[in-house]
């Protein structure tokens, strides 16, 4: 949908870019801009920055950038018009009317609705339904009767279309059920059910909306757990089971169980910080939204050979973003729901409070498939080791555990210190690499739109065609001077020329925010990179007339070096003194 500039203007004043993005991240003053980790990407030091000046952000590690509507859209994994209105919503804004974007809010509202009416026909149909095996089950787990009511569990009747009568009775459409994913279409064009003989799980989010569910089997039929596949409102590898009750807890760090019914077992034994993922093991996304949630992570998975490669996956998983995390060491038990029927809730608190930190964890199975007692397994031990402590980024901690290491497998402590030190080395020539190489990828190479025997745009045309974009973009009001002095077809670039032309179009009411729904977010990301890489190195009028220049000599003269744009202009300054 095209909003207008006054609008999409109304939506910046009312939502300021740091207080919206003080609810998805930790923000740090650094002067006058905020600092914080970029949801967008796994990091452990904060490469994100927030401009309230210019009310946008942009990121230094990956590139991503804009304004708080591409913020939202971002995060929220919304569409452009979807983020405008929930910015609107939340600031109180009337949106104005768009059909095609009517169309995706009122699917999208259609399906909530569904998943609510499904909610409850599940719910009542465990509570009073005929077939009493869905509650027997949860019985038989030792689920208390508030317990049941708390998560909103129920069951999908052993039939084939309960569910999709019950909902085209209350006037839901055949189309907004699939889309929903509650039924299915068949080869013969009748609609099924999705969830069927099933004990089902409500999946709420962090709002407190049914988004999906989760269906175990009650017998041996396979797949033993079903999720909602991907839908408008719905992504298991974006959402996590019970967040909404754990963010509520008062506790600095959340538990993560591997199943439903080992967080509804924790919980109800008092612990309510505490998730699990939804069928797969956790993403990226899902570890940088723990991450705005809690301090610290304790994995609770089975101890089982699964449970173990699950929770190394989880730990690497954890680093990424740079959250702290234990690991549960569960002894007579093969899961948390096991260990607390039979040991208790109190016991089960003394292990929380136990549990393990994930270097010692990884170290210690370091030794497995391996015999240390031969030299071939020695030297394998050795190269394991040294890459778990070369991860350890504090040198203080690095040492207490490599002082550890070396007396327990009994390995000289300056050998172990001195691959460790030739380990760090390399890593830090592959990082100046891969630096470079971030740098390089998010220049914005043109593409070549004239002859090939013609010179090609270098670093000095880039750079001045920038710098005149970075002026405008401080000063829109200029856009009437600028339109006199050069036209869009000087800018070798084709993403510079269509900002360029849009900003002669739009003129001093011009923001990033009228482009949101032109551009991808590379290429926001690029445009606001502009200003994010320039912010401290003010732009003059002379200046932007000597870009021109350089844009006007272009591709008549060739180049053959990439000399920097400053000597050029001063070598400008020199002729006319």
């Amino acid at each position: 949908m095209a909003y207008s500039n006054d609008f999409l203007e109304e939506i910046r004043l009312a939502c300021p870019m740091e207080s919206i993005a003080s609810n998805y991240v930790n923000l740090i003053r650094r002067g006058r801009n905020y600092v914080c980790n970029c949801p967008f990407h796994s990091e452990k030091t904060p490469s994100c920055t927030i401009f309230p000046d210019t009310q946008s952000f942009y990121c230094f590690g990956c590139g991503a950038g804009g304004d708080v509507i591409t913020w939202i859209r971002r995060i929220e994994n919304l569409e452009f018009s979807d983020a405008v209105k929930l910015l609107a919503e939340k600031s109180g804004l009337e949106v104005p009317n768009d059909r095609e974007a009517d169309c995706r809010a009122r699917l999208r509202t259609q399906i909530l609705a569904i998943n609510r009416e499904a909610a409850n026909f599940y719910f009542r149909n465990l509570i009073s339904g005929s077939d009493k095996r869905g509650l027997q089950y949860l019985i038989s787990r030792k689920l208390k009767p508030e317990t049941i009511r708390h998560y909103g569990l129920g069951y999908a009747p052993d039939t084939w279309t309960a569910l999709t009568d019950h909902l085209l009775k209350k006037g839901f459409q055949e189309e907004e059920l699939i889309a929903a994913d509650v039924s299915h279409r068949s080869a013969k064009n009748n609609l099924y059910d999705t969830f069927r003989c099933r004990v089902i799980f409500p999946i709420i989010d962090t709002r407190g909306t049914v988004i999906g569910f989760g269906g175990r089997v009650l017998d041996q039929s396979q797949p033993k757990y079903l999720n909602t596949s991907k839908t408008p409102v719905f992504d298991k590898g974006k959402n996590l089971f019970s967040l909404n009750f754990a963010k509520d807890s008062n506790s600095t760090h959340m538990i993560l169980a591997e199943g439903y019914m080992d967080v509804i077992a924790i919980n109800q034994a008092g612990f309510s910080n505490v998730v699990a993922t939804l069928g797969t093991a956790i993403t990226a996304d899902q570890t940088r939204k723990l991450a705005q949630y809690a301090k610290e992570m304790i994995i609770a998975y089975d101890s089982d050979g699964a449970g173990q490669q699950a929770t190394q996956k989880a730990i690497n998983r954890f680093s990424e973003v740079g959250l702290p995390t234990r690991i549960l060491h569960i002894s007579n038990a093969k899961d948390p729901d096991e260990y607390i029927k039979k040991f208790g809730s109190e016991r089960f608190r003394l292990l929380l409070e136990q549990a393990g930190d994930a270097i010692n964890f990884r170290l210690d199975r370091c030794e497995e498939g391996l015999d240390p007692e031969t030299e071939a397994g020695k030297v394998q031990l050795l190269k394991r080791v040294v890459t778990v402590l070369t991860e350890i980024q504090n040198p203080l901690e690095r040492e207490v555990y490599l002082s550890r290491t070396a007396h327990k497998w009994d390995i000289a402590g300056d050998v172990l210190r001195q691959q460790v030190e030739r380990q760090l080395r390399s890593q830090k020539r592959v990082e100046k690499v891969k630096e470079w190489k971030t740098v390089v990828d998010h220049t914005v190479r043109p593409q070549p739109q004239r002859s090939q025997a013609q010179a090609q745009p270098t670093v000095r045309e880039i750079r001045a065609q920038e710098r005149i974009l970075c002026y405008l973009l401080t000063n829109p009001a200029e856009s009437s001077w600028a339109a006199k002095q050069m036209t869009a077809s000087l800018f070798p670039t084709p993403l510079y020329q269509k900002v360029f032309t849009r900003i002669l179009q739009v003129g001093d009411s011009f923001t990033l925010s009228s482009l949101g729904n032109e551009l991808s977010d590379d290429e926001m990301g690029k445009i606001n990179g502009i200003q994010a890489k320039q912010h401290d190195i003010p732009v003059t009028k002379q200046e932007v007339e000597e870009c021109m220049q350089v844009l006007q000599r272009f591709p008549k003269e060739t180049i053959e070096s990439d000399d920097d744009l400053l000597s050029l202009i001063r070598e400008k300054q020199t002729h006319s003194e």
